[in-house]
């Protein structure tokens, strides 16, 4: 018994990111009424705004540790078994488990609001990318994989929806103020004129949150005053290190990723802003309907509105593309992402669809409802695709994959939903057994050198990948180098992971067309084979225990 409860128990611990840069965290809650508000607010209760930044930071030689499970952590505790299906009574007890209390015990390897590092980019800013999590996610769910890609020099923005996807989520309006709690929202699956409506306030509520933290980001960078209420000392002002460091003034500075509901939401984002009625893309070409009422509309006035441009990057890993089929969101689905528009006259070359990076896990690849849908969103004209919620569209004409030149579309062999978050490295064995994921660790490393990769070919100035990362040398594919201790030799770009011709085991490429066409590498054609073990509720249950 002791064996087999020693299998179940969740990892103490997170192994160290593999970028030549040491990894500081701050929590960070500023109240709204700080910052100008890009749109009308959608929900008056959401009095503050919450995320926490992962970025390059100079080494110390001792820190408090960081604690994964965010505070207070009995609550968090008690709200995950809830998320799992205990009720509230009976939460009250599996929380006092030793399976779960582990979790109060483990820590992220970065350092507790350290000074930021100078970067050595020629602008001497680092560069930003800002991530939303899926239903289940907190800021803290993510932590390795947006560790490791700021370990590589990217400052990176995990925020904190308060919209009721997370388990729970805290409003803290003072410093030392007892919170008042956002509890998860369950909402069915299964599409329906209520679903619909109930997931469309919640992308308000998200995408109104995305453009009230790039407010923050702007007055954090300018070293104006801003109460942090997360912040140790009520006189402490944490966020001063990152005064004139981070580079999100430019049009099109900042990078967009999310996961699963994560993913919808910053399509929805760059698309709400894109083509808002006031900005030059919002041509009689893309005139809306008269009764068009947009999710979120930035003022025309505000900052973000002149932030979303065609050469933003976007990375969107195990996008759910259900909450971008409502009848609210339809309009701006079946417009193209900003990516593929051309500006008439630029002196800045244009990356164009290199931007934009997507990774499936191989269960929702499996889901081909979702697979033909998320193509359908990623594709040069979405309005082509029959518009559906019940079946897959039928193949249209093959769109190149352009490994070269982009987008970008890949998954890993034997991963699941969860493996695009911290789950499958806490539970391994339990990941491995339930959803048949393996190699956790690899699996978010995949992630991390493809994200990396695509931001330079964006022209973005990262870090090298190491050798351990791309499983050159004596270190390949076992979990050694970094991840034993010692520090991997940097070297070159990373090209292969891009390539897309098997060079990198068990990462497979995808087409964009429809019909199941993988540019001659065996694996989108075996989807036919495999489709039956995935209908769209056991993907998205699969959405493996934390349900998308």
């Amino acid at each position: 018994m002791v064996s087999f409860l020693s299998h179940l128990n969740p990892t103490p611990g997170f192994p160290s990111y593999t970028g030549p840069y040491k990894v500081g965290t701050a929590d960070v809650e500023i109240p709204a009424a700080e910052l100008p508000s890009p749109s009308p607010t959608p929900d008056p209760s959401l009095t503050t705004v919450s995320f926490r930044i992962f970025y390059p930071c100079e080494p110390v030689k001792s820190s408090k540790p960081v604690y994964w499970l965010p505070d207070p952590q009995h609550e968090y505790l008690g709200a995950y078994t809830r998320f799992l299906g205990a009720s509230r009574r009976l939460s009250g007890f599996l929380r006092n488990l030793p399976f779960f209390r582990i979790l109060s015990y483990t820590t992220i390897p970065a350092i507790r609001n350290a000074t930021i590092l100078q970067a050595p980019t020629k602008n001497k800013r680092w560069p930003v990318m800002v991530f939303s999590h899926g239903l289940g996610g907190t800021k803290n769910a993510y932590s390795h994989l947006l560790g490791s890609i700021s370990s590589h020099g990217v400052v990176v923005i995990a925020t904190d929806h308060r919209d009721g996807s997370a388990p729970l989520s805290c409003i803290r309006e003072k410093p030392g103020a007892s919170p008042r709690y956002v509890e998860y929202h369950s909402i069915p699956h299964r599409h329906s004129p209520e679903v619909e409506r109930a997931r469309d306030d919640q992308l308000r509520i998200r995408l109104w949150e995305l453009g009230m933290i790039h407010e923050a980001l702007l007055k954090i960078d300018r070293g104006e005053p801003l109460l942090n209420t997360l912040a140790e000392t009520t006189t402490m002002n944490d966020l001063a290190t990152f005064k004139s460091t981070l580079d999100v003034h430019t049009p099109g500075s900042i990078a967009w990723s999310g996961h699963s509901f994560g993913a919808a939401t910053v399509v929805q984002f760059l698309k709400s802003v894109f083509y808002h009625p006031s900005s030059s893309s919002s041509s009689s070409q893309h005139a809306p309907p008269s009764t068009y009422k947009p999710l979120f509309q930035p003022s025309s006035s505000s900052q973000i509105a002149h932030q979303i441009t065609p050469a933003s990057p976007l990375t969107l890993l195990d996008l759910w593309a259900m909450p971008l089929l409502s009848t609210a969101t339809q309009y701006l689905h079946d417009l193209p992402l900003p990516c593929y528009s051309q500006p008439s006259s630029t002196s800045t070359p244009i990356p164009g669809p290199k931007s934009l990076l997507v990774i499936l896990s191989e269960a929702f690849y499996k889901w081909n409802t979702n697979l033909a849908n998320t193509k359908r969103a990623i594709s040069t004209d979405p309005s082509s695709y029959p518009h559906t919620q019940i079946s897959p569209p039928s193949p249209q004409p093959s769109t190149p994959t352009a490994t070269g030149g982009g987008p970008y579309i890949f998954y890993p062999l034997a991963s699941a939903h969860l493996s695009q978050s911290d789950f499958g490295v806490l539970f391994p064995y339990l990941t491995r057994k339930a959803f048949k994921a393996a190699e956790p660790l690899r699996t978010l490393r995949l992630n991390t050198r493809a994200a990396l990769e695509v931001l330079r070919r964006c022209g973005w100035d990262v870090a090298d990948t190491s050798d351990v990362d791309m499983e050159d040398g004596s270190a390949a594919g076992l979990g050694g180098g970094v991840y034993g201790g010692a520090r991997a030799e940097m070297v070159g770009q990373d090209e292969r992971i891009l390539r897309g011709d098997g060079s990198v085991r068990g990462w497979v490429p995808l087409s964009l067309d429809l019909a199941g066409s993988s540019n001659g590498y065996k694996g989108e054609a075996a989807n036919e084979e495999t489709s039956a073990v995935a209908d769209p509720m056991e993907a998205v249950v699969q959405g493996e225990v934390a349900k998308v």
